[in-house]
């Protein structure tokens, strides 16, 4: 019998056989034939839907599950984000919401045995004059009532966070302030979907990527399946969770949705020695920045400001875009522009997301994210398949309902999502 040392190097030799070669490898997750009807069909497979089809397993039982894709795992919103996470919202109940998905991302490495590579780095948002001072400072108190912890901090802890930072008064946007937020920070995306897909497959959920929904069918107002480029699937429950395309799949249930849809552009440098400790946001220049693992600075803006489908990126994006983070640091001006991309966003009127039922019974939506959906994944599967499992919408997305829209009950989150971060 090999000794226990001699057994390390055989595993240690086997991983980097395996590592050069890819031989051997085990699928992360399975493929399956469409099968004729299902408990629930999900349709998105970003972090959302899987998500969903995790907890739905793993908490409720339900393994029967579909998570159907028009193209593969992650390769909407969920891959095509910048990764922040945080829970500094504006409402009560936004705040209650988000703080309940970083408190999930904090452990979800360990629950999914998979390395997300979650890093709490911090979060400052800036104020360079006095009405956003002012909103900083309402956040940071509706942040404590909720036990999340923020704070409005000055130019001279900004600067010890952020060194390169010019907090100077002769700055071209004097910076008067900033809400920090400790346990904000950056996650892996693609870790975050390989995870759940990987962990969502083991417990028995079919993952159907390449699978397009053509067709939602609906009779006597409740829905009976979908219509896929493989062939009818029936279901008693459809969970919309999309994004780019939220609207059109909703109609085909015949759910008209109030949400525009828009780019959100974002670009990255060339990597360089660890120097940005913190993730840095700006409101007012519509500007946010964090550094990689690897080295390379990963800026983002708002959404473009027409709707749109395409997801190219502009010379104009990048013009404005460099001006305003030179203006808060200046010292990389000569660093190199490797690459920029877009992806879509489903704006709602009050910058919050849709959430639960719909008219149509059995139809239900996860959609309406905007800019931040990247960051609820986690929450809004364990919400979501809360609900497909007891018929019961909790408590915690009670306030997101398709209906608050005709009853005037509006979630406004514009000041603490107004950038696309």
């Amino acid at each position: 019998m090999p000794s226990r040392q001699a057994s390390a190097r055989y595993s240690a030799f086997g991983l980097l056989r395996r590592g050069l070669t890819h031989r051997d490898w085990p699928r992360v997750w399975r493929e399956h034939d469409l099968a004729p009807a299902y408990d629930a069909v999900i349709i998105g497979a970003g972090v959302h839907g899987l998500a969903t089809a995790y907890y739905l397993a793993a908490k409720h039982g339900f393994t029967n599950v579909a998570v159907l894709d028009k193209a593969y795992v992650g390769g909407g919103g969920s891959g095509r984000n910048t990764a922040i996470i945080r829970s500094n919202y504006l409402t009560p109940d936004g705040v209650r919401f988000y703080d309940r998905s970083v408190k999930l991302y904090e452990s979800l490495a360990a629950e999914l045995n998979f390395n997300v590579m979650f890093s709490q780095r911090g979060h400052l948002t800036l104020a360079h004059n006095d009405g956003s001072l002012r909103t900083m400072r309402w956040r940071a108190e509706v942040n404590k009532l909720e036990g999340v912890d923020s704070e409005v901090i000055g130019p001279k802890e900004i600067k010890r966070l952020v060194p390169f930072m010019d907090v100077s008064p002769e700055a071209r946007y004097p910076i008067m302030g900033a809400l920090y937020h400790p346990p904000g920070g950056t996650i892996r995306h693609d870790a975050v979907n390989w995870g759940y897909a990987r962990a969502a497959d083991a417990l028995g959920v079919q993952i159907h990527q390449n699978t397009e929904v053509i067709g939602i069918d609906v009779r006597a107002g409740q829905v009976r399946g979908v219509q896929t480029n493989r062939g009818p699937v029936s279901a008693p429950v459809v969970l919309n969770c999309t994004a780019g395309w939220a609207s059109l799949v909703s109609a085909m249930a015949g759910v008209a949705l109030p949400i525009s849809t828009h780019p959100l552009q974002a670009a990255v440098t060339e990597p360089v020695k660890m120097f940005l400790r913190t993730v840095v946001v700006s409101g007012s220049l519509h500007v946010y920045v964090s550094q990689t693992d690897r080295g390379e600075l990963v800026f983002g803006a708002s959404t473009d400001a027409y709707p749109s489908y395409s997801m190219r990126g502009s010379l104009e994006f990048t013009e404005e875009l460099a001006g305003h983070v030179l203006a808060l640091m200046p010292s990389i001006a000569k660093l190199r522009l490797l690459r920029q991309w877009a992806g879509l966003c489903d704006m709602t009127p009050d910058f919050s997301p849709i959430m639960g039922i719909t008219p149509v019974e059995g139809f239900l939506l996860d959609v309406g994210w905007g800019t931040y959906g990247f960051k609820a994944g986690p929450v809004a599967g364990e919400t979501m398949a809360e609900l497909i499992a007891t018929g019961k919408t909790p408590q915690l997305i009670a306030a997101f309902d398709l209906a608050r829209f005709a009853e005037g009950r509006l979630v406004g989150e514009k000041g603490a999502a107004a950038v696309g971060h």
